[in-house]
C-alpha cells in the first residue's frame, strides 16, 4: 500500500474508531463462497473456508550478508516472479501476498479436485526452486531452500486500512493462515522435516496416489514430503545433473 501522506486528525481518527467498534456483528456474514473483494467494505465482513499456502525462504538473513545488493535482488526477484506465476496459475487462487521474501496465496477449494490441485502448485513451487538453484549456481549464488505449507480451513475475510484515504488492503485472519504459515516454518527447519508441510484435513482429502507420496511427521503432527512436479524434474535432470 503506497502512502498519501494526508494529515492525520486525532479527532476524526476517534469518529472512525467508533464506526468501527459500534459495527454490528451481523455485519459478519457466513459464505460457502469466496466473495469478490468489490463486496467488502470498512465495517463488513466475510467468514469462509479457503485453504492457504506459504512459501518460506529457510534463513534468509544470511543471504543478505553474504551477497551484494544487486545480486540478491536477482536473486529475490526471480524466485518471488517464479513463485507468483505458479500460484497465480492456479484458477481458485483468489489472493497472493508478498512479504519479505514469504509469498502466500489464498485458494478457493470447493472440491477435493481443487485441493488435489493446490497439492500440484505445492510441489510444482518445489521443482521451481531446483530449477533456480541450478541457475542461481551457475551465477556463484549458493542454492536457497524452501519451506511450503498448506491448510485448510476458516477464515474471516476483512477489508483493513485507512477508510477514506484509497489505502486498504484484504486481510485474511483465522487458523487456516496461522496454521499454512507455520507448517511452512517447519518446512525443511531440520534434517527430519521434509519441504513440503500438508495439515491432516489438506492430506485427508488427497487422492490416494497423492496420499502416498507423503508420511507423518510426528514432530510437527502433520504430513510432509519431498514432491517434484514430474516435467519440470525432467528438464532438471537433463540441464543440471
Amino acid at each position: 500500500m503506497e502512502s498519501n501522506h494526508i494529515h492525520y486528525n486525532y479527532e476524526k481518527s476517534i469518529e472512525r474508531i467508533d464506526k468501527i467498534l459500534d459495527t454490528s456483528d451481523n455485519a459478519y456474514e457466513e459464505r460457502k463462497d469466496i466473495p469478490k473483494r468489490d463486496k467488502l467494505t470498512h465495517t463488513n465482513g466475510f467468514y469462509v473456508n479457503p485453504s492457504a499456502l506459504f512459501v518460506d525462504i529457510r534463513d534468509s538473513s544470511s543471504l543478505s550478508s553474504e551477497y551484494r545488493r544487486p545480486k540478491i535482488a536477482k536473486l529475490y526477484r526471480a524466485y518471488i516472479s517464479e513463485v507468483v506465476a505458479i500460484i497465480n496459475g492456479n484458477t481458485t487462487c483468489v489472493e497472493i501476498n508478498i512479504v519479505g521474501d514469504g509469498v502466500s496465496g489464498i485458494f478457493n477449494t470447493k472440491t477435493t479436485f481443487d485441493i488435489n490441485t493446490l497439492f500440484h502448485t505445492a510441489f510444482s513451487i518445489s521443482s521451481l526452486v531446483d530449477i533456480l538453484n541450478c541457475k542461481l549456481q551457475k551465477k556463484d549464488i549458493r542454492p536457497i531452500t524452501v519451506g511450503i505449507g498448506i491448510s485448510d480451513g476458516r477464515a474471516l475475510m476483512i477489508k483493513a486500512g485507512y477508510s477514506g484515504s484509497g489505502i486498504s488492503d484484504i486481510v485474511w485472519m483465522g487458523d487456516v493462515v496461522n496454521e499454512a504459515s507455520k507448517l511452512a516454518d517447519y518446512g525443511n527447519k531440520t534434517y527430519m522435516d521434509h519441504e513440503i508441510m500438508v495439515s491432516k484435513k489438506i492430506y485427508d482429502d488427497l487422492n490416494d496416489h497423492n496420499q502416498n507420496l507423503l508420511e507423518f511427521n510426528y514432530n510437527r503432527n502433520c504430513y510432509h514430503g519431498n514432491v517434484v512436479n514430474v516435467a519440470m524434474n525432467e528438464w532438471y535432470k537433463e540441464n543440471c545433473e
